[in-house]
């Protein structure tokens, strides 16, 4: 063979690969077309489940949030509310030694003969215990031969009980117990019977 006709041969070979590869492309076109064609149609429906989605999605993330907001201000109002209820607990709970050195005061002025000097510092002790009540102060009654409870009572000592009946029960109240709103804020110390 001449070289004439190998570049006859190879120029057939490029023209029909060049051929070929047209060829292809517009198979390719066409078939990318139509895969164009058929995404658009399959997206048009996506994008409204998407959208519709999104909406649904921002709806529940809205309830959601509306929710927890609800949450924070009842959390935060009731708070607020316990705050107001044991906002002078410091200064009530300062005052509870001076209500007990009264209590002890006053068994010692009844000793007294002088009348006008019991009902003068009487006088004085229900106007400070009438106050703390008006803050949410109240005493908790703890009387001999009530049911020693530990939640409830402070057992400073147990001494032999004087009755059968006395076993396991208060004997004296050392000193008085006294709550603010529901709150135990000195629990009664009293002596148990063994």
């Amino acid at each position: 063979m001449s070289k004439k006709e190998d570049i006859q041969q190879e120029e057939k070979a490029v023209e029909d690969q060049v051929a070929a590869e047209q060829v292809e492309s517009t198979t390719n076109a066409s078939t990318e077309e139509t895969v164009e064609k058929e995404a658009d149609t399959k997206e048009e429906p996506k994008q409204e489940t998407s959208v519709e989605d999104l909406i649904q999605a921002e709806k529940d993330k809205y309830l959601r949030l509306f929710a927890e907001f609800e949450n924070y201000k009842r959390r935060t109002s009731k708070e607020r509310v316990e705050l107001f209820k044991t906002a002078g607990k410091d200064i009530i709970v300062s005052l509870l030694p001076i209500v007990d050195d009264f209590d002890r005061g006053m068994v010692e002025i009844n000793k007294s003969e002088d009348q006008e000097l019991v009902k003068g510092v009487a006088l004085i002790q229900d106007k400070l215990v009438k106050t703390l009540e008006q803050k949410g102060l109240t005493q908790v009654e703890v009387k001999q031969g009530d049911t020693f409870d530990a939640d409830t009572q402070e057992a400073i000592t147990q001494i032999p009980a004087p009755t059968e009946d006395l076993k396991g029960k208060v004997i004296d109240v050392v000193e008085k117990g006294y709550k603010l709103g529901d709150t135990i804020i000195r629990f009664p110390k009293v002596v148990i019977g063994q």
